[in-house]
């Protein structure tokens, strides 16, 4: 089991907004999961609820990533900032992907590189 969560690396903002969302990506993604399959995100909390972060290069990127994760019925979030201090209202910085079965997560995000 294994999370991924994506964000865009043409975003300029800084570390601790960039935490945040990369948290609030966690967060929505295993509330999606749950409801979706609460025995999976139970198994996923007993291995340790295994996340890793990587990169895209912009929101047409994280999109088309966002895209297939629904296709492939993979639980997955879109996290937007608010607009109230770097970014403009609505930017789309981060996504989730899983808390689910780690093959299929990297089939959707093994190409992309670590944050």
């Amino acid at each position: 089991m294994k999370q991924v969560i994506v964000v865009r690396s043409d975003l300029k903002i800084g570390k601790g907004k960039l935490s945040a969302h990369v948290a609030h990506a966690s967060l929505e993604g295993y509330k999606i999961a749950k409801a979706k399959d609460a025995d999976v995100v139970s198994e996923w909390e007993g291995q340790g609820q295994k996340k890793v972060v990587v990169k895209v290069k912009d929101e047409a990127e994280m999109l088309e990533v966002y895209e297939q994760a629904k296709r492939a019925r993979v639980p997955c979030a879109l996290i937007r900032d608010a607009g109230l201090t770097q970014i403009a209202p609505g930017t789309i910085t981060a996504l989730s992907v899983g808390p689910w079965n780690e093959e299929e997560v990297g089939r959707l995000t093994g190409h992309l590189k670590l944050l």
